[in-house]
């Protein structure tokens, strides 16, 4: 391999022959919560009765989330003082998601880390810069390649303390390389707040237009009261043909619905399929194109419109809209929040939920009869819907393109300028 001129060889492949290959430990302090100092449920407090303590679950997509804060009691926190968590900071998963990690960017007052972090502080190269070091495919692959082999995935404080750093040597390319990958996190954060914001819009216009209380231009016809029986013409469950039959699967041509296919609006491709035989020795069903796919077994309440022939395994319902309903209007009436209430107030609490067709029946429904108003009522949502998907494509492009300057821009293929 040609070794271009100004960079050499590492064990992290090639890098600026001004750059050096560090452990964690010897630019930062990782500390953990162990021993005497973990705690149990009796140490957690209600809010503003203590400290927050931070785990796994308040990093999203490496974020500080603390929406569904947890916080420990003042003894607890100020035993631990060396995993106080302070503004700079890094915390770092040892436990379950392997390496998951979030800078702190803000000061959020007191806070502390569970036994499934680490704390990084005291650090001596750009704080920053090292926070995303640690976020590179480069570690995420280490990280995996060092995992202890248990049932929770865990690696050691010293193994973390041994995590290999690419760095430059000159602080200021380090600060460079945040700042950059800083501005698109900050273009990226701006559409995720964009989203959210349609999205609650969104849910407000459901809770208008679905009930009647906001009537649209050109319709005063009243409502009606219809049962959810009344929706539809037929609906029935599917079912999984036996498994260990291997001439229901092998070259199956019918596509098999799962859980997994139902979080989208539109189903028009599956991951599974089913052979004809195998339909013919289960409850398994052809439910047909442009059907309400609607999930009543473990996970409640995914809501999809089928664009191909499919069958469905067993709770998933295929429902089949009756001629009073308009199959857009349908699918956003199922993912209203009066009838998430309804089905909630039905379920049957088990090992897993669930709620059985009789049971959904019963469910009471307003609707106007004008399929017309129905009409322009899933046209507007569809529309808030296309306008919420346009903008997460924009942030998937953005997440795309930081990806690839992480790569680059960490490893030194590509060199900032030093103001």
């Amino acid at each position: 391999m040609d070794i271009p001129q100004g960079y050499k060889q590492t064990e992290l492949g090639i890098i600026p022959e001004d750059w050096e290959i560090v452990n964690l430990g010897s630019v930062a302090k990782v500390n953990g919560r162990i021993g005497f100092r973990g705690y149990t449920t009796a140490d957690l407090v209600g809010v503003g009765q203590g400290a927050y303590t931070i785990g796994g679950k308040h990093i999203t997509n490496m974020v500080l989330d603390l929406h569904d804060a947890e916080y420990i009691s003042w003894q607890k926190y100020y035993e631990s003082p060396e995993i106080m968590v302070r503004k700079g900071d890094i915390v770092f998963a040892q436990r379950g998601t392997l390496g998951k990690s979030a800078f702190i960017v803000n000061d959020i007052g007191p806070a502390t880390i569970n036994p499934s972090l680490v704390l990084i502080n005291k650090i001596k190269c750009d704080n920053e810069y090292l926070s995303y070091w640690l976020q590179c495919d480069k570690i995420v692959e280490y990280i995996c390649s060092i995992n202890s082999q248990t049932s929770i995935p865990m690696i050691t404080q010293n193994q973390i303390e041994h995590i290999p750093v690419v760095l430059p040597r000159i602080k200021a390319e380090q600060q460079a390389i945040a700042e950059a990958l800083s501005d698109i996190d900050g273009l990226i954060a701006a559409l995720d707040k964009k989203i959210a914001k349609k999205r609650l819009i969104k849910q407000g216009a459901m809770q208008q237009l679905l009930t009647g209380k906001k009537r649209l231009p050109g319709f005063s016809d009243p409502w009606v009261e219809k049962k959810f029986s009344d929706l539809y013409r037929y609906a029935s469950e599917g079912g999984t043909p036996d498994t260990n039959n291997m001439r229901f699967y092998a070259n199956g041509d019918v596509p098999f619905v799962k859980i997994e296919d139902t979080e989208t609006k539109y189903i028009e491709s599956c991951n599974s399929f089913i052979t004809s035989e195998g339909i013919n020795n289960s409850s398994a069903w052809i439910v047909p194109v442009n059907s309400i796919i609607y999930t009543n077994g473990a996970t409640i309440g995914n809501v999809s419109i089928n664009k191909i022939p499919v069958a469905t395994k067993q709770g998933i319902l295929g429902i089949i809209p009756s001629s009073i309903i308009n199959l857009e209007f349908m699918y956003y009436l199922l993912l209203s929040q009066n009838f998430k209430r309804e089905v909630d107030s039905r379920q049957a609490k088990g090992t897993f939920a669930t709620i059985i067709l009789k049971s959904l029946d019963e469910i009471p429904i307003y609707l106007p009869l004008n399929q017309m108003e129905q009409i322009a009522i899933a046209t507007i949502l569809t529309d808030m819907d296309k306008e919420i998907a346009d903008l997460e494509a924009q942030r998937d492009k953005y997440r795309l393109l930081k990806s690839g300057m992480m790569q680059k821009l960490l490893t030194g293929q590509i060199r900032l300028k030093i103001k």
